[in-house]
């Protein structure tokens, strides 16, 4: 006896007993392309799906991260027995385009889209009895954002016959900026040999430069969204100028610590000429000196008939005279 879904064989005149085909199957069908929403508008997930809904249909959405898997889903709502429970961080954004969704179509609502709602979201229909052969659709969604004001920055040696790297960045932009370096004013471009740029990563290599490298830099980072920009000023300097005017302040500074040092040496000698000179004689002694052996007390004697001073003997003439009597010892 052969099976037919969804009809009864009944071999009445036969004698045999009517029995009923298995369930129906639960077909899901999603987008097959990614789907993509610009940031702060609306985007609609579109989920459908064919079976007899019964008493025991239940829909689910749920949403995972880029990189993580599908078993780390969070749900974003679920309908079940009648009633639509929004759940999650989205609860407030999300809603279903039909409510109930017992119609065959279960696309989903999210309203002001932002960059943390880039992932993968989950269409999962289940409706027992009915058996599985796809009752799992997989959405991938991408939040369009437009790159944010790039920060340029440089690095390198930045004199004559050195070389620079100009490099650019946005922190936001999806799908992720590129990056394109161009020379501002009526300077001529560096010749191409000479630079290196690379638009993925936002970095421009300058080598060999010159004096008539020097300028302004603008950088433009652009998606489909938008484009912003930076800039920045590059200074090539002659090493060999540096040089030459380390060289004469230098000299000045030596120059100037000589002076320094002979204007000291002039004050000096000015200085000493003002002081009286006194030179006494090897063999001369002074008249007020007192000599040895002679205390200040007896060197001193006043006249009473003149009132004056009478100076104590000089050591050149005060003489010694030996003893006449023998020392015993």
């Amino acid at each position: 006896m052969a099976w037919l879904p969804g009809s009864f064989l009944c071999g009445a005149l036969l004698g045999w007993v009517c029995l009923r085909a298995p369930a129906l199957a639960v077909e899901v069908k999603v987008p097959a392309e990614p789907l993509s929403a610009p940031v702060g508008k609306t985007a609609e997930l579109t989920c459908s799906y064919s079976t007899s809904v019964g008493d025991n249909f239940a829909l689910e959405w749920s949403f995972v991260q880029p990189g993580r898997p599908i078993s780390a889903s969070q749900p974003i709502l679920y309908f079940t027995n009648g009633q639509l429970y929004p759940t999650g961080s989205k609860a407030e954004r999300a809603s279903l385009l039909q409510n109930p969704p017992t119609g065959g179509v279960a696309t989903l609502k999210l309203t002001d889209v932002r960059p943390s709602d880039t992932g993968t979201y989950l269409c999962h229909v289940n409706n027992p009895p009915d058996f599985y052969t796809n009752g799992l659709g997989l959405i991938n969604l991408t939040v369009l954002v437009p790159p944010s004001s790039p920060l340029c920055s440089q690095s390198g040696q930045t004199f004559v016959g050195g070389s620079a790297a100009l490099r650019c960045s946005s922190s936001e932009g999806a799908p992720r900026p590129v990056y394109n370096w161009v020379r501002l004013g009526s300077s001529p471009t560096p010749s191409p040999g000479s630079m290196v740029q690379d638009e993925v990563s936002g970095q421009l290599i300058l080598t060999n430069l010159s004096l008539a490298s020097s300028g302004t830099y603008r950088c433009v980072a652009t998606n489909q969204m938008g484009s912003a920009s930076c800039e920045l000023t590059l200074s090539v300097t002659d090493s060999s100028k540096g040089r030459v005017a380390g060289a004469v302040i230098g000299v000045l500074l030596g120059v100037l610590f000589l002076s320094v040092a002979v204007f000291c040496l002039i004050r000096f000698q000015k200085e000493r000429r003002k002081k009286p000179k006194e030179i006494y004689g090897g063999s001369d002694l002074r008249e007020d000196a007192i000599a040895p052996g002679i205390s200040e007390q007896t060197s001193v004697r006043a006249t009473s008939n003149n009132g004056l001073l009478e100076r104590a003997p000089s050591a050149s003439t005060v003489t010694t005279t030996k003893s006449k009597f023998p020392m015993v010892v």
